[in-house]
């Protein structure tokens, strides 16, 4: 089975909805996380946050969102906790209260990042 077959099933076995944020049509799961992660723009960053009641995302969280992004494309998995607080230089409490929805489903949500659920390993 080659990557796209595998894919197909995966995408088979959870619930997809195609939207238009951003102006530009995009597929999310059933908790609103991008199934592309390379379908992401900031304005589509804008318009999920829109959707968590951010209404203008600030400067400190474009910094967040970009770090995740960054780390996430080059180390191939969303950071850690310690990875976070080393590269933001911040504290989790901090990184939590910036995303209504916390780290996990706030900010790796706008930042595009995979739905933390279907993370393996």
């Amino acid at each position: 089975m080659d990557d796209r077959t595998a894919h197909q099933l995966d995408a088979s076995s959870v619930q997809q909805r195609a939207r238009i944020l951003g102006g530009k049509e995009v597929l999310l799961d059933r908790e609103g996380f991008l199934w592309r992660p390379e379908d992401w723009t900031e304005e589509v960053a804008a318009a999920l946050a829109m959707d968590s009641g951010i209404e203008h995302l600030s400067e400190m969280q474009w910094r967040v969102i970009r770090f995740l992004r960054e780390y996430f494309f080059y180390h191939g998995r969303a950071p850690l906790n310690r990875d976070l607080k080393a590269g933001l230089s911040m504290s989790v409490m901090e990184l939590e209260c910036l995303f209504p929805e916390g780290i996990r489903h706030g900010a790796r949500r706008v930042a595009g990042l995979p739905n933390p659920r279907m993370c393996s390993g």
